[in-house]
């Protein structure tokens, strides 16, 4: 594989300035960390947070790089061609999408975004996708990347889009291996970051918008705009084998008319309203499984809650009315799907209560969990929930989610969740003076365990028969971060150990 300079300068669409051989060949991978060049290969130098990729651009050079994108250029230059260019984050995922001959071209792509869901619903697609005989379908979500033969990978630590250079590989992969379709699961991170440019996309599908990340983008509508990138890309995207270009909205969201201002060949709203265009009804959610049907057509998903009804229509609407499938293969692929990695996920190890792991970590993610949870109580039951607010990030949700909880939870515990650089002690603080601010009483309505571990045992030993305890904000991730170091954590693990009667007590809150 190899494309010259002048070729990726050709990618960008901004251009950028090109100084040396424009016929030098890149014949290995295009990467933004100096450790992972390759003989042949070109460094991305950009200006981060904390680290200024610049400094290590002889150290690329050293390693074999034959030529550099960067932001800015020393007096002397550099010993190898580079394209200088404004934006070397925006400009990385063009550049691998021309490496590796711009992938997602040749196959049928299907992005979702939005604040809550979008894992939840991007393997719902996927999984009806495989029930089609013209279709052979991948998957990257913010879980893992499901190459369509069985093989995965492991896409982070933490919950994020993957980067450019594996975002655009694992395309790359897919497309050899003769798949047809990819559901990607698209962040505002990943999105504001230019982590999917050089990414076209066939359909666009909207689970909502709500409050989160504003730590980062500063205003809610920022926050909203970032989302919009994936649908401001669909006409902007080449078109793949005459598919049309669809947008998929929730018109229950109150985002739903600002998405649809945005120009797509096909729009498809849907909901639990009458507003919208393909209506769920006649809901019933059962221990086990939740039926609902459309136009008298019956679904069923083995998934809890209302908010899991928006993530099947949603799937329904990009596979039906996206890409015309089968309403028997649309029921197959749901029914097909028993569980999704920490959303929702019940851990049993014998014991009379029901104990469940899941990712909410949004003021309205936990809110929807908090009401799938009560739909799930025989009368007199108590639901416990064990959660916390992460350091570093918008702190407008330590007082959202501990009001949300003390609203519909019968008790819940505070504790640890990445509080990162900051004290822990002090958010556990403001989340507690949230809570007593809507009248919840500490040792009664609420209870502060700064230990994760510990807290997840003591609400397995609070529950009673018939109870639900849900540990809610860690769900699939393998990590817990303190200070600046990722501690190995997993609250399923955390989970199977309370209730064999041990707390799981690997942080470094378990003995201070």
């Amino acid at each position: 594989m190899g494309i010259t300079l002048a070729q990726i300068q050709l990618a960008l669409p901004d251009g950028g300035t090109l100084v040396g051989n424009p016929e030098t060949m890149i014949t290995a991978p295009i990467v933004e960390d100096s450790r992972a060049v390759q003989t042949g290969g070109m460094f991305v130098a950009r200006r981060g947070m904390t680290v200024d990729g610049h400094r290590y651009i002889d150290v690329a050079v050293e390693r074999g790089a034959v030529a550099i994108l960067c932001e800015v250029v020393p007096p002397q230059g550099y010993p190898v061609p580079y394209i200088l260019v404004a934006d070397a984050s925006q400009a990385l995922g063009w550049a691998c999408a021309a490496y590796y001959g711009f992938p997602s071209r040749q196959m049928t792509i299907i992005g979702v975004t939005g604040t809550d869901g979008k894992t939840t619903t991007s393997t719902l697609i996927h999984a009806i996708l495989k029930q089609s005989t013209h279709a052979k379908a991948g998957l990257i979500s913010t879980i893992s990347a499901d190459f369509g033969d069985g093989e995965m990978a492991d896409t982070g630590l933490h919950v994020t889009s993957p980067s450019a250079p594996d975002l655009q590989y694992y395309l790359s992969k897919m497309l050899e291996r003769g798949l047809t379709h990819v559901v990607i699961e698209m962040t505002s991170h990943g999105l504001a970051q230019g982590r999917l440019n050089g990414v076209d996309v066939d359909i666009a599908v909207m689970t909502n918008v709500t409050h989160e990340h504003l730590d980062y983008h500063g205003t809610w509508e920022a926050y909203r705009d970032a989302k919009a990138i994936l649908f401001r890309r669909l006409m902007q995207s080449e078109r793949t084998h005459g598919q049309a270009k669809v947008a998929i909205i929730n018109g229950d969201d109150r985002s739903s008319d600002y998405f649809r201002n945005i120009p797509a060949e096909e729009q498809v709203t849907y909901g639990l309203t009458p507003q919208a265009d393909i209506i769920a009804q006649d809901i019933h959610f059962l221990p086990d499984k939740t039926i609902f049907l459309i136009d008298d057509i019956p679904f069923e998903i083995n998934l809890a809650g209302r908010f899991m009804v928006y993530n099947a229509l949603a799937a329904i609407c990009a596979t039906r009315c996206g890409l015309r499938m089968s309403f028997e293969s649309i029921q197959r692929g749901l029914k097909s799907v028993s569980a999704i990695s920490g959303r929702m996920q019940r851990i049993h190890a014998g014991q009379d209560f029901t104990a469940m792991v899941d990712f909410a970590h949004t003021p309205n993610a936990l809110e929807n969990v908090l009401l799938a949870g009560l739909d799930m109580l025989e009368p007199n039951k108590r639901l416990i929930v064990v959660f916390g607010c992460a350091g570093l990030r918008d702190r407008a949700k330590r007082r959202m989610m501990p009001q949300t909880a003390i609203r519909l939870a019968h008790i819940s515990i505070f504790t640890a969740e990445d509080p990162r650089t900051e004290s822990l002690e002090d958010i556990l603080h403001e989340m507690k003076m949230a809570a007593e601010a809507v009248g919840g009483v500490e040792g009664q309505h609420f209870f502060l365990i700064k230990d994760r571990g510990r807290a997840i045992f003591e609400a397995c030993q609070m529950a009673q028969a018939g109870d639900l305890v849900i540990s809610s904000g860690k769900g699939h991730e393998q990590s817990m971060c303190f200070d600046t170091t990722e501690y190995p954590w997993d609250d399923r693990e955390a989970m199977r150990s309370a209730l064999a009667g041990q707390p799981l007590l690997t942080l470094p809150t378990a003995f201070g």
